[in-house]
């Protein structure tokens, strides 16, 4: 009964937490030594992220350039991170998400900033 309680705490400490603010989903492009760029994509999934990375890559590319992977790293950074483990949180989401279901309510806690990929890499002209 308590874990119940913890867990129903959490969620409502979450959704009550929660800002309306709009984040940007891609960053620009910042430039480092040896022809290299870093960019950052944030998402509601490790998917998102990656994907809104590599788009912000491409853009930083141009359409006569393609990027070269250099270093990739994904990290979740929830609304319960450093509360739950990852998994707990995406347990804890699903569940909100059910009860939003059946009470009729979004009840969803996770953000467009939950996941960040960063990547470095280089751009290559196609030849």
């Amino acid at each position: 009964m308590k874990n119940i309680l913890a867990i129903s705490f959490t969620v409502i400490t979450a959704l009550s937490l929660t800002a309306c603010a709009t984040t940007p989903k891609q960053s620009l492009a910042i430039q480092k030594d040896n022809n290299q760029y870093e960019v950052t994509g944030l998402g509601k999934s490790q998917i998102i992220a990656k994907n809104n990375a590599i788009a912000a890559a491409n853009n930083a590319c141009g359409k006569k350039a393609a990027p070269i992977l250099i270093n990739e790293k994904t990290e979740y950074s929830g609304a319960l991170k450093g509360v739950v483990d990852e998994q707990t949180g995406q347990l804890i989401t699903a569940a909100a998400n059910i009860l939003g279901s059946v009470l009729g309510k979004s009840t969803a806690i996770e953000k467009d900033t939950d996941y960040q990929t960063t990547l470095t890499f280089s751009c290559k002209t196609a030849s």
